[in-house]
């Protein structure tokens, strides 16, 4: 029995697989609407999501299973000071596969280790998120054609942001990745990812504040918006709110096939008058997140 808890537990040629399988599915949904005959899906919320959950429960759906499970802590057993491994030591007796997510950096760990059925990663704190990670990865594929020899621009929070840090973890795995860092000072990617990942995989990268400067060079462009929820003092979160918002004229010197990306849910870091610009790939991305979550349940539940 196998989790998924970080994205460098798969190996690219695992990734590879997944999203030739994702792609597959996309193509020829009906051959695919029974494969989960029979299996039930849980998903455990501890922090509320709209994207990862309903892409969850649709991906399974989508296989012929179902789905049973909560969507925020205070309507579980969690509220009466139940632990996680309990939980999951309950929920695994009553699903095959589960699906959590966690405001706790390592609370899915946990969770694998006292469950009998495989457990997702949904995303933990400012931590882990692999199956966005695995969304973007297919997105990138799709735009362009390859995960090799691409410079990707990460822009706002990087300093919290879950699925920046495992996006970077993947790319560097690449050969001729260039990551370019941009955000406020108070947000920087932190220096263990920096040390950990990039330095560790000798993969080129740029900080900056400077979004425009750096746009003529981004294949990709990641966009992410600066999480309340992540902030200690609202006085920050107010201040650093609104340090890069993408509109039509900071793209102009941009490349004709960059692609945007974005993990949502977006406040304003994207103007909506970028969403008709065929650059923009988000809402893409957000159905690619549905197929290679069925790719992934099928794997991990051993289903060919």
């Amino acid at each position: 029995m196998r989790s998924l808890i970080d994205i460098l537990e798969l190996s690219t040629a695992e990734i590879d697989e997944l999203v030739d399988t994702a792609t597959h599915i996309l193509e020829n949904p009906a051959a695919y609407a029974h494969k989960c005959d029979g299996k039930i899906l849980a998903t455990l919320f501890f922090e509320p999501s709209t994207r990862t959950r309903l892409s969850f429960e649709s991906a399974m759906l989508s296989l012929g299973g179902q789905v049973l499970g909560f969507s925020e802590a205070s309507s579980s057993s969690a509220a009466k000071g139940e632990s996680v491994a309990d939980t999951i030591r309950t929920v695994s007796c009553y699903s095959d596969i589960i699906a959590m997510r966690h405001p706790k950096e390592g609370a899915p760990l946990v969770a694998a280790s006292h469950s009998m059925v495989p457990v997702i990663n949904g995303g933990d704190g400012g931590h882990n998120h692999p199956t966005q990670t695995l969304t973007d990865l297919l997105t990138i594929r799709h735009e362009k054609g390859r995960f090799d020899h691409l410079t990707v621009g990460f822009c706002g929070d990087l300093k919290f942001g879950r699925t920046v840090h495992s996006l970077i973890s993947a790319m560097s795995r690449y050969e001729g990745t260039r990551i370019v860092l941009v955000s406020p000072e108070e947000l920087k990617l932190p220096s263990y990812v920096k040390k950990e990942v990039l330095q560790k995989n000798g993969i080129e990268y740029v900080q900056t504040t400077d979004l425009e400067a750096v746009m003529p060079e981004l294949d990709i462009l990641y966009m992410t918006r600066v999480q309340r929820e992540r902030f200690f003092n609202e006085e920050d979160y107010l201040r650093l709110k609104d340090s890069y918002i993408l509109t039509p004229e900071k793209l102009v010197h941009a490349k004709g096939d960059l692609s945007i990306l974005h993990p949502l849910p977006r406040v304003n870091e994207i103007s909506t008058a970028v969403d008709s610009d065929p650059r923009a790939c988000y809402f893409r991305q957000v159905r690619y997140g549905r197929y290679i979550r069925m790719a992934l349940i099928m794997k991990l539940l051993e289903i060919e």
